[in-house]
């Protein structure tokens, strides 16, 4: 854990972009090229500071990533992500996760594939704060884990890696979060 914020304090100066995903109540509708700049103009990096909860607690309170949650603590990463970042995180919800084989939520939450679990949800997490106005197709982020998520334009959709960013700019009080409707996957 000492290793991820070490590393993610190292990368905060070279990101530049943080997207938030999560909070209570109402979302904004999915993310397309033409409504990322208004999705961002309506949350500026300014109501970050403003918000009272941290990524974990705004995960929690959404509701609808009670895996995500349940695999960060499993992880021993829910310290971190609770800290003073700033992270943008790329959040899978319940149903994204539902999507993976038969077991695997299972597997990768036992101790023994603790690191495998690591590897993957900090493949979902970029040092610093990237709002929806910031994304460019074609962009390549390098995440916390250390490999770099590739954002593209597909049509009206927003995809990280091979994700569509379905809901954006949802802030914490340590970075934003940005829903995304598949797990994806390191290299």
């Amino acid at each position: 854990m000492m290793k991820l914020a070490i590393y993610a304090a190292t990368l905060v100066s070279s990101a530049s972009l943080v997207i938030a995903c999560g909070g209570g109540g109402a979302m904004p509708e999915p993310a397309s090229p033409e409504s990322t700049a208004e999705n961002s103009a309506a949350s500026p990096a300014s109501e970050t500071a403003a918000t009272a909860s941290n990524i974990v607690e705004t995960a929690t309170a959404a509701g609808s990533f009670t895996t995500l949650v349940a695999a960060v603590k499993a992880a021993g990463l829910a310290e971190t992500l609770s800290g003073p970042g700033p992270f943008t995180v790329f959040a899978p919800t319940d149903d994204a996760f539902a999507k993976l084989p038969a077991g695997t939520v299972e597997g990768l939450l036992k101790p023994e594939n603790k690191d495998k679990l690591v590897a993957i949800l900090t493949y979902h997490v970029v040092p610093g704060v990237l709002m929806a106005k910031d994304v460019v197709g074609g962009s390549k982020l390098m995440t916390v884990q250390g490999q770099e998520l590739s954002l593209s334009i597909d049509g009206s959709n927003v995809m990280v890696d091979d994700a569509k960013i379905s809901k954006t700019d949802i802030a914490a009080s340590n970075g934003v979060i940005h829903v995304i409707d598949n797990v994806v996957m390191p290299k």
